[in-house]
């Protein structure tokens, strides 16, 4: 790596480093240690009586170095004395824009892409990057150089350091021959003893070949025009940044997919198929899906404007993929390869602070893998080197305090996932998308079920079926060493409110199809309710009892990857189970990928027996299904023949005593205010994001509905109150 100056540095070289001494405690992976502005290493949980590391006081040039490297990033401190060529804007130059990302109170991760333009030989370019205090470049304050090569398909990742705490930046890149990328902006965070109000956005899915990122376009609108002291600090993303897998327009008829038009924004250089989709197979793949994705002018922009803090989902990898694991029409397969080129082409295009093998340098080393077959520990996990080593080539769950009022704790959900309960024998034809929920959740209890007696045969629809979790792990997504290190940093954590940045959230889907009328058709063979989408019981309610032996609150957890709005209570297990809720929970709609409501009719035929319970109306535009999981049967049903209001007072108070809101159509983000007295989310509605909107504002709204809970104490259960600010929700509420 280069340091500010332009000279070659090493974390070895740093005065007074050890490379050999300087290890993290019980860090198998032997790196530089890690200082308090970055992520807590995740292999080192945190005691509860250890003071907080954020406490320490700003960092050194030589701590600052360790921790660049360690974060394989090139280090900017100071202004430097080399020459810096005359800047002038070439946006063509970098086409992928600028990004900044997972700040701290003393700096922040800065990011750009400046590729070769056609006919140029040179095989590396030496990039300057500066950060000032205003965006005229008067008062710069950070100076960095660093080589751009092919190695890391021309991308760089500076730690622009020795900032200060809750303070707007500006910074710009510039190549040997002047040509510089747009200017971004940026921000530090607040210090832990900062009790300003922290306000940040949450999303997720933005598949960018069916649809249009209106929402960024209406979130820099607002927050352009906010008083200075309420505009966002960061952007969390929570995942599906990219979907790997796509359809190509010139195969489609008429070039559409689901009724969408699809964007002819990129092919696989190599690639691979299955039915229709095409799917990366190869780092050339991945890394053209990221330069893809980056071209979209409003995704560009909101990277331009605002930190953002990422993490991955599935689709970063394979859709219904884990670990170094692809599953395709139901059958597992080895991709170890693939899930390492996954990984270094997210690491290559996300300015964050992250863990990997060989983090003495600022370039992904790929360890070398196979593909092979997995055979599974009593954990679930795949046993082999390969499986570890693909899994262990990067690690992105990580904490770290925003001011006094929040400490983000986030985790990856899909690294660590072992392979999915198989409920099959409990699912009923003719009832789409539901399963039994008492049978499945003996299941997914795996061995550990019946305290470690697992039936061998379950009861469902008046027989006798095999108990396909009997000889199976407990279903987990976290892992034992993850879910450990969660409850650590959860319990440890002395900030009034720890939000967890989770990818898929922890809130179940559930109605009572056993109260449908018995003229409609077929009945359900089930005792108890409905199970649309839950599981991980056990994993859930190990973290819960955990926090509340230790009297913790304040839980917020914030997640994304379900294409629809939800708010609610987030609790191990619902009625007649024990329901003790322990925290809140959020949802976000996503940027741009389908919902269930715009997929209801390929879904649910039009003609089917329980057709009303999942939409009605002439043109399928009252989303019943909201008010099947929300209100049940019975309520959702009337929709077909009275008032949403009307249709509320068949409530069944029983079936969601968690839920708040739910929109399965729901497209937009969440905004999040967190003061120290109370936590409140914003859900930010927009329409279908068929086409790129013409507006400056991204387009209308369909709803802006805030949900806010006040701190509780230890024992009491949280509550939130529900304020339809504009638009219409009715059918969400």
């Amino acid at each position: 790596m280069l340091d500010s100056s332009g000279a070659e540095l090493s974390l070895c070289d740093v005065p007074g480093v050890d490379c050999d001494k300087e290890k993290l405690p019980g860090d198998p992976l032997g790196n530089p240690r890690v200082f308090s502005f970055i992520a807590q290493p995740c292999d080192e949980p945190l005691p509860a009586a250890r003071r907080s590391a954020h406490h320490a006081p700003m960092l050194t040039r030589r701590k600052f170095a360790e921790a660049a490297a360690a974060a394989g990033a090139v280090l900017a401190f100071g202004k430097g004395s080399a020459a810096v060529p005359a800047w002038r804007e070439r946006r063509d130059l970098y086409p992928q824009g600028v990004a900044s990302g997972d700040p701290a109170p003393d700096s922040v991760f800065l990011w750009t892409r400046r590729p070769p333009a056609s006919g140029d030989p040179r095989s590396a370019y030496l990039l300057t990057v500066e950060v000032s205090k205003n965006k005229e470049f008067r008062d710069v304050v950070v100076r960095g150089k660093a080589e751009v090569v092919a190695d890391t398909d021309w991308t760089c990742r500076f730690m622009a350091a020795g900032l200060k705490p809750a303070t707007e930046y500006w910074y710009r890149f510039t190549d040997e021959d002047g040509n510089g990328s747009r200017i971004g902006r940026t921000l530090t965070a607040p210090k832990e003893s900062d009790s300003r109000a922290v306000r940040f956005t949450f999303v997720s899915c933005q598949d960018m070949t069916i649809g249009a990122a209106n929402a960024y376009r209406r979130m820099i609108y607002e927050d352009e025009r906010r008083p200075h002291n309420e505009q966002l600090g960061f952007v969390l993303h929570l995942g599906d940044f990219i979907y790997e897998v796509l359809n190509y327009a010139d195969e489609m008829p008429e070039g559409k997919y689901r009724g969408r038009r699809l964007r002819p924004l990129f092919k696989y250089p190599d690639g691979d198929k299955f039915r229709d989709y095409h799917l990366p197979a190869t780092l050339a793949d991945y890394r053209t899906v990221y330069r893809a994705y980056l071209t979209d002018p409003d995704l560009q922009d909101a990277r331009a404007r605002w930190p953002f803090v990422p993490v991955w989902d599935n689709h970063e990898f394979s859709w219904q993929g884990y670990q170094g694991i692809q599953v395709f029409g139901g059958e597992p397969r080895a991709a170890q390869t693939r899930k390492v080129a996954a990984n270094q082409a997210w690491w290559e295009y996300q300015p964050a602070r992250v863990k990997r093998p060989g983090a003495n340098r600022d370039r992904f080393l790929a360890p070398a893998v196979k593909d092979t077959p997995i055979e599974y520990d009593e954990n679930g996990f795949g046993r082999g080197a390969d499986n570890l080593a693909a899994v262990e080539s990067l690690t992105i769950y990580r904490a770290f305090r925003y001011g006094h009022n929040a400490e983000l704790i986030l985790t990856d959900n899909r690294s660590y996932k072992i392979a999915d309960a198989d409920t099959s024998a409990v699912s009923p034809a003719g009832f789409p998308m539901f399963v039994d929920e008492d049978t499945a959740r003996i299941i997914d209890d795996g061995r550990t079920a019946s305290g470690g007696k697992p039936p061998a045969t379950l009861k469902f629809a008046g027989q006798d079926v095999p108990n396909a979790g009997v000889d199976q792990p407990m279903q987990t997504y976290l892992g034992p060493k993850q879910r450990a290190w969660l409850i650590d940093r959860l319990s440890a954590s002395q900030a009034p409110w720890k939000v967890w940045g989770h990818s898929f959230g922890t809130l179940a889907w559930r109605t009572d199809l056993a109260n449908l009328p018995e003229e409609l058709g077929p009945k359900w063979p089930g005792a108890g309710f409905a199970l649309a989408s839950g599981g991980y019981y056990s994993e859930h309610a190990q973290i819960y009892d955990a926090l509340r032996k230790k009297g913790v609150t304040g839980l917020a957890v914030v997640a994304g990857d379900k294409h629809s709005f939800w708010a609610g209570l987030t609790s191990a297990d619902l009625p007649p189970r024990v329901y003790d809720p322990v925290g809140v929970e959020f949802v976000t709609g996503s940027i741009s990928a389908q919902g269930l409501v715009e997929l209801g009719d390929r879904i649910v035929k039009p003609d089917h027996a329980l057709r009303a319970l999942y939409y009605t109306g002439e043109h399928r535009e009252i989303p019943a299904i909201n008010y099947t999981l929300l209100h049940g049967v019975r309520a959702a049903l009337a929709l077909s023949r009275t008032s949403a209001a009307e249709a509320r007072k068949l409530h069944n108070p029983a079936v969601a005593p968690h839920l708040k809101f739910v929109d399965l159509g729901g497209h937009g983000y969440g905004l999040v205010t967190v003061t120290d007295d109370w936590l409140e989310t914003e859900f930010v509605c927009i329409p279908v994001p068929f086409e790129r909107s013409e507006s400056s504002d991204g387009g209308p709204l369909r709803y802006r509905v805030r949900h806010r809970v006040n701190r509780w104490k230890a024992g009491e259960h949280p509550k939130l109150a529900q304020t339809v600010v504009e638009g219409n929700a009715d059918f969400s509420i």
